[in-house]
């Protein structure tokens, strides 16, 4: 007997129901109202092979509806991914079971990115389709050939990322790029009549997308679109219209089956309605070995893929490419001779520019961006040609004001491979920014943030664009490493580190004004210890001045006319609070001692600084909004001044 695809696909639709029944938690009806769309995707259309689920020439699906977990973790484990078992999908939700209640890419190896805030999967998939094209455009077709796969759902088109995203596909004519629209026509409110009543597919043409429309329960209908879409050299949404929760007959179609588990009542019935007979948790060996053909396929594929890589003459290049392993080469190490030998006084932005012309030309997996703030950024290199819909091979994104979908297309390149992106904006921007980074941060990638204008020194343009608490913020986010270096060679030092992260994105906080030079010797990266003794007391010690980024010459002064008053102060460039943090408590006790007074100073909120100064400590910053002035208007103004915090020092001290 000749199975059914719509057999095949209520395999998917009895897991997700039951799963989420077990764990009386979960969304079954979005897995079951595009089971039909996966079915035809994995049987017809979706490249891998399950038993090496990191080919890197793979196709990317990306299940940015990510509420709809069950239908990623149905799908691997019926077309024979290791994980998850049917153990796993049993413990669906439950702790350490690696079937979360949102895909995580660390749990799961045929999981390509974390998903779950909508929108992000889809602004993602921009990122792994521009990885994509660039390696094609380098290696060619016989090594980089695949595509990008997306299923996404009412929220992740409504979610303002997406017009970002679309927007920056469109405009490169991502054209290996396919969204499967889940048009459900329901959200947790119910009907998206009560919310919207806007075109989206006039939306997207408008964004140089190709539209088609399907009947998401018809498996020919389904592959006559997804055949349109190929045949398009544009980026192509689908809009399949399904119905959510299908086969449950007296909740299908409504927002009962979005959020909730159908209920044992309604789960019979659904059995009954779709043919089911089957046990919960027990997939028929006739519909387990036709999921298992559908990976068969891809090995093959797989195979013949290793012939061309084992015959390419850019065997070597490429897979250095895709290990992702670099290290700063001959152009970093002439240029930090260069600042021993011509210390120069520049902006941490600029000294950040000139050390990317540096690595950019030692390493070519280096792509960069900003977000319509090149020259302001300073992230542009003489190494880096635009990257462009007529030539992918370029190294430079100008992503234009967008920084929440630059954000989210560098963490679809980090986590596609073969490229390291960097991306650049003002701090204070970092707010655009941040359900982004903390994704970079949540799935352990290897992005650099390039934050410029760090502080109320960029001046005249006021409160808006100074940050306040953004660089606190920041430092509380787990798994972010953020650096705040303090002049030419520890900005060096940073990019160092930031490159060397194989698991944890960077963010680079750099001042708009120039800062003096500090660091006179590169035989050691001191700022791999995140805070370091800069300059030593002369007198008896008293005080530990810790100061980042531009006010650490504030504290060289301040050390100054204290050691003039008979006191000893140490200067601490604390450049990462998360890397000294990770240093021993023997070095952190020496550069901290508890016999002295510590004495913060960061031109941003001190809120925090007290796990470092302890409560009898000083902490000198900002805990209100800047203004609009002239830099040494403004740092007078707010009491960061060595004429102004030295006195408070001393009458600490009791002089």
């Amino acid at each position: 007997m000749t199975l059914s695809e719509r057999q095949l696909a209520n395999a998917i639709r009895a897991l997700a129901m039951d799963a989420v029944q077990a764990a009386n938690s979960g969304h079954p009806g979005m897995p079951m109202g595009m089971a039909d769309v996966a079915t035809v995707l994995y049987s017809d259309y979706l490249k891998f092979d399950p038993t090496e689920p990191h080919w890197a020439d793979r196709d990317r699906f990306v299940l940015s509806a990510g509420h709809g977990s069950m239908l990623a973790y149905a799908t691997l484990h019926l077309a024979g991914y290791a994980r998850p078992t049917i153990d796993d999908i049993r413990n669906f939700r439950q702790l350490h079971s690696p079937c979360a209640g949102h895909p995580e890419n660390f749990e799961l190896a045929g999981v390509e990115t974390t998903t779950g805030p909508l929108g992000q999967g889809l602004a993602t998939s921009v990122g792994m389709a521009i990885a994509e094209r660039h390696l094609n455009a380098l290696y060619g077709d016989d090594l980089v050939d695949h595509r990008t796969w997306v299923i996404a759902g009412d929220g992740c088109l409504m979610e303002g990322i997406n017009h970002e995203a679309i927007g920056l596909a469109g405009h490169l004519g991502l054209g290996r790029l396919t969204v499967l629209w889940d048009d459900n026509k329901i959200t947790i409110d119910g009907s998206t009549d009560l919310s919207t009543s806007e075109d989206i597919p006039a939306r997207y043409a408008a964004t140089g997308w190709h539209v088609e429309s399907c009947d998401g329960h018809d498996p020919a209908d389904i592959r006559r679109a997804i055949d349109a879409a190929i045949a398009d050299p544009r980026p192509s949404l689908i809009a399949c219209r399904t119905i959510i929760g299908f086969g449950a007959p007296n909740k299908q179609g409504t927002s009962a089956t979005h959020g909730s588990p159908l209920g044992a009542d309604e789960i019979a019935a659904a059995r009954q309605e779709l043919g089911w007979t089957a046990e919960p948790f027990v997939i028929p060996g006739d519909v387990a070995a036709a999921w298992a053909a559908f990976g068969a396929r891809g090995k093959g594929l797989h195979a013949e893929w290793n012939e061309r890589l084992a015959s390419s003459e850019k065997k070597t290049e490429f897979e250095g490419r895709l290990n992702g392993k670099v290290v700063p080469g001959a152009a970093f190490k002439a240029y930090l001779d260069g600042l021993i030998a011509e210390p120069p006084k520049v902006a941490t932005r600029k000294a950040s520019e000139n050390t990317l012309g540096a690595l950019t030309a030692d390493i070519d997996a280096l792509i960069g961006g900003s977000a319509d703030l090149t020259g302001s950024n300073n992230t542009k290199t003489s190494s880096t040609k635009p990257l462009t819909k007529d030539d992918y091979s370029g190294r430079y994104l100008y992503y234009g004001i967008r920084e929440f979908g630059m954000a989210a297309a560098m963490n679809g390149m980090a986590l596609h491979g073969g490229v390291i992106p960097y991306g650049g904006t003002f701090l204070v921007f970092a707010d655009y920014c941040r359900a982004a980074i903390r994704l970079s941060a949540l799935q352990q990638q290897r992005v650099v943030y390039v934050m410029t204008h760090d502080s109320i020194g960029l001046g005249e343009d006021g409160p808006t664009h100074q940050p306040i608490e953004h660089l606190q913020s920041l430092r509380a986010m787990p798994n972010l490493l953020v650096m705040r270096p303090a002049d030419a060679v520890e900005t060096a030092e940073c990019w160092a580190l930031a490159l060397a992260q194989a698991d944890r994105p960077s963010l680079l906080a750099l001042t708009r004004q120039n800062l003096p030079p500090l660091r006179h010797d590169v035989t050691e990266n001191l700022c791999a210890k995140g805070g370091y003794r800069l300059r030593d007391a002369g007198a008896d010690r008293k005080v530990v001045l810790v100061a980042t980024g531009s006010e650490v010459s504030l504290a060289i002064d301040i050390a100054a006319k204290l050691e003039a008053a008979g006191h000893g102060a140490d200067v601490v460039s604390m450049v990462s609070t998360e890397l000294f943090d990770e240093q021993g408590a023997a070095y952190q006790a020496d550069v901290l001692p508890d016999d002295a007074l510590i004495v913060s100073i960061e031109a941003g909120t001190t809120f925090g600084w007290e796990r470092y100064t302890g409560r009898h400590g000083l902490r000198f910053g900002i805990d209100s909004f800047g203004a609009s002035a002239p830099i040494d208007d403004l740092y007078a103004h707010f009491g960061l001044t060595a004429d102004a915090i030295t006195p408070q020092i001393l009458a600490k001290l009791g002089n």
